[in-house]
C-alpha cells in the first residue's frame, strides 16, 4: 500500500515509534497532534529537544543526567555523604527522589549484568562504584536494584566485590506493597514477603 504522507512525516512517525510506550499507532497519533498544534506543541518541543541535546550531560561522579557536572544532587551539601544508593538506571534514581524517602548520594550502574544479553561487568559502572567506596567516607551501600534475576545477580556480584572494603551492604525489602491485598499478589511477591518478614 502506498504511503499517504510525505517522507518527512513518515520519518517523524518512525522516530516517535522508537520511544518506550509508543507503538506505530500511538506514534501516528502523536505525530498528528504535533502537526495540528504546531505552534503550541511542535515548536516548543523542538526547541526543548535542541536545548537538551546541547546542554544535558552525564554526571562523571554518579551517572545521573543533568545540565551540570557534577550534577545537582552530587553538589548538594545537605546530602548524607555516608550513605550511597546504587540504582540500575537514572529512572530509578528519579523514582526514589520523587518518593523523598532517602537523602543520600547515588550511583547509577547503567543496567544490570545479563550474560544472555552480553552485558558484563565492564559494560556497567561497577568499577567506579568500588572505587568510590574504597575512597572512604561511605558507611552503607543500599542496593536499590530491581527484583529480577539480573538485578539480584548484579546485587550478589556487587556485594562480593564490596566485601573487602568492610562497608555495610543492604538491599531493599521486597514483598507486599502498602495497600496491597494478598489475593492479588503473585507467588514470587508473596514468597519474598514471607522471607523478609519482620517483628510486629
Amino acid at each position: 500500500m502506498a504511503s499517504v504522507t510525505g517522507p518527512e512525516i513518515e520519518r517523524l512517525i518512525q522516530l516517535l515509534a522508537r520511544l518506550p510506550g509508543l507503538g506505530p499507532r500511538s506514534a501516528r497519533r502523536a505525530a498528528l497532534t504535533l502537526i495540528k498544534k504546531r505552534e503550541q506543541l511542535m515548536v516548543p518541543l523542538s526547541s526543548a529537544l535542541q536545548i537538551a541535546c546541547e546542554r544535558v550531560v552525564v554526571c562523571s561522579n554518579c551517572g545521573n543526567i543533568d545540565t551540570c557536572d557534577p550534577c545537582t544532587l552530587c553538589s548538594d551539601p545537605r546530602r548524607e555523604n555516608t550513605l550511597l544508593v546504587v540504582v540500575e538506571d537514572v529512572a530509578d534514581l528519579w523514582a526514589l527522589e520523587r518518593a523523598g524517602v532517602v537523602n543520600a548520594r547515588y550511583h547509577v550502574l547503567g543496567g544490570t549484568l545479563s550474560p544472555l544479553d552480553g552485558v558484563g561487568p565492564e559494560d556497567l559502572t561497577i568499577d567506579r562504584l568500588v572505587a568510590r567506596v574504597a575512597e572512604g567516607g561511605v558507611s552503607e551501600v543500599i542496593l536499590a536494584l530491581n527484583a529480577t534475576v539480573d538485578g539480584q545477580t548484579t546485587a550478589h556480584y556487587v556485594t562480593d566485590l564490596l566485601a573487602p572494603t568492610g562497608v555495610k551492604v543492604t538491599k531493599l525489602a521486597h514483598g507486599v506493597p502498602v495497600g496491597g491485598e494478598l489475593d492479588y499478589l503473585d507467588e514470587g511477591t508473596l514468597a519474598a514477603a514471607i522471607r523478609s518478614r519482620t517483628p510486629f
